[in-house]
């Protein structure tokens, strides 16, 4: 299972509205089929595994990092279909679909068949692999990450404004791969008109995964090439959008915790002092420190070079 979610992984951010699933067949120890939710949502992960593996799918058990599809589509035939003619012995599920056309009647169709299905294998890995298309479909918009790089005292610039760089070269390459991981990405008014900031993908191999750019402004129309939107509410009408990444300024960084918009941090921490200079955010609403507790979960942490990497998932009911 493991295995199918870090192919899963290779859709992120490109399968909208379609869920990014990693699917792997193996047969008498072997593997003998890999797929993953290809750019568009088609093919799905089932069925460019079942095209690998052949006539060799017979009687072989399938991991899948959510239950096969059984709702009709003009695009294709559906997963559990597939997988019930191809003759496959046993389907392993890490989480079930929520979408209601399918939810239960994969594994159950699988399951008249004649297939043996298991389910709930690691699905804590499946929801935070497929997180962008869970929350749209939970709370109808993408899923949100704020990315913020910081001195130890928690600054983003000198009192002047300078920022460049407050972290070093490899947390700076991590930062774009998150960027690759996310099908848009957002900054403020006061950071583009500060920094004119490209926002692309600057890691070999991975530019054409640059993530289109939206800008949050009241007022201000969008440049050439930008999406405006003037509220964070506003991310819920980001069409074909199921990740979207927050990075600029502590304005709008303090917009999207206000709003309780924020789902993933992400803090890039330098080991420097800057002493008086300008804060990463600003007030995010909360009327008393009680409220502050018990919000957030730490998920990762790593060293990236001199600088400390904390992912922070937001906990939610």
């Amino acid at each position: 299972m493991a295995a199918a979610l870090a192919l899963g992984s290779r859709g992120q951010a490109l399968t909208a509205p379609n869920p990014n699933v990693g699917c792997v067949i193996v047969r008498e120890g072997r593997v003998v089929g890999r797929g993953w939710t290809q750019p568009g949502g088609r093919p799905h992960a089932e069925a460019m595994a079942l095209a690998e593996a052949g006539d060799q799918a017979r009687g072989a058990t399938v991991y899948t990092s959510l239950e096969p599809c059984a709702h009709e589509s003009p695009r294709g035939p559906t997963c559990s279909s597939l997988l019930a003619t191809a003759g496959v012995a046993r389907v392993v599920v890490a989480l079930g679909d929520p979408d209601p056309r399918t939810n239960g009647a994969g594994m159950a169709r699988l399951e008249t068949a004649g297939i043996a299905v298991s389910h709930g294998i690691n699905p804590a890995g499946a929801q935070a692999s497929m997180a962008g298309f869970l929350t749209r479909l939970s709370r109808g918009r993408p899923s949100v990450t704020l990315k913020l790089a910081t001195s130890l005292d928690g600054a983003i610039a000198l009192a002047s404004g300078e920022s460049t760089w407050i972290t070093g070269p490899r947390a700076r390459a991590h930062a774009h791969l998150e960027r690759a991981r996310h099908g848009a990405i957002l900054v403020g008014r006061g950071t583009w008109q500060a920094d004119a900031p490209r926002l692309d993908v600057r890691l070999p191999g991975l530019e054409p995964r640059s993530p289109r750019r939206i800008l949050l402004s009241r007022r201000d129309a969008a440049p050439d090439g930008w999406t405006r939107i003037a509220a964070p509410d506003d991310v819920s009408t980001l069409d074909g959008i199921d990740q979207l990444l927050v990075e600029g300024g502590a304005g709008a960084a303090s917009a999207f915790l206000a709003a309780d918009l924020v789902d993933r941090l992400l803090l890039y921490r330098a080991p420097i002092l800057i002493g008086g200079g300008k804060s990463s955010i600003g007030d995010i609403g909360l009327k008393q420190l009680d409220d502050a507790h018990g919000r957030w979960r730490l998920s990762d942490a790593r060293m990236l070079g001199s600088d400390r990497l904390e992912v922070y998932e937001r906990v939610r009911a």
